[in-house]
């Protein structure tokens, strides 16, 4: 396998520093090699596609630097996998649609800020092998969503904060292919501390997943 590419930056209040190095030191023990940048120049590398296995953003907020844009989306139509958690990946480069399009999803708003909610595993996939039903303390994410996803995990939408979406089932974790490339996500991962060994391991696996060569 390829090095892993994950840059990263944006908005401080996701901890893109520590919830990075969480999954760095994942990815570490399943000896996946990891790059690490602190900025966004290294999407701009013209054999991005040739380099890399997957690509994992951390970028809530932002906007991404003239010319990234196409060259991301370029390497992973191409093949190269693309990966990531929470805003880091789909609350990032919020004008950048053709961005969205790629990822499968876009954040919209987490009603009630961190709450206790339910996660329900609703696959048997590899990503999500041995994992069981569980409970986060944190925001639960609800989100504009490609009806193409294949969908891994699901929360439902209580009505204390939203009531008028009380019952909506909403994608927690899924993958999906845009072009060649492989695309995973999870909604988890606010902060480090939402970060479980099991989530960690889940998000390991997302991404190995994306980065194998063939789909």
């Amino acid at each position: 396998m390829k090095p892993v590419l994950m840059t990263r930056g944006g908005w401080d209040g996701h901890e893109p520093v520590q919830t990075g190095d969480l999954v760095i030191k994942t990815l570490k023990e399943y000896g996946v090699e990891v790059e690490c940048h602190d900025s966004q120049e290294c999407l701009l590398q013209p054999d991005l596609k040739d380099k890399y296995s997957v690509i994992i953003p951390v970028w809530t907020m932002s906007s991404l630097i003239d010319g990234a844009s196409k060259n991301l989306r370029d390497a992973v139509f191409a093949g190269v996998g693309l990966a990531g958690w929470h805003g880091g990946m789909c609350d990032a480069f919020r004008t950048d649609t053709d961005y969205q399009f790629m990822c499968g999803g876009q954040w919209v708003a987490h009603a009630g800020g961190i709450i206790d909610y339910s996660v329900n595993i609703i696959s048997d996939d590899p990503i999500v092998a041995g994992m069981k039903d569980f409970d986060m303390h944190s925001e639960q994410y609800y989100m504009h969503v490609d009806p193409g996803n294949e969908v891994l995990a699901t929360t439902t939408i209580g009505p204390k904060y939203a009531p008028w979406c009380a019952g909506t089932v909403m994608p927690v974790v899924w993958k999906r292919h845009w072009g060649e490339g492989r695309v995973f996500y999870s909604s988890l991962g606010h902060v480090a501390a939402d970060f479980t060994p099991e989530i960690l391991h889940m998000m390991a696996r997302g991404i190995l997943w994306a980065g194998r060569e063939k789909n």
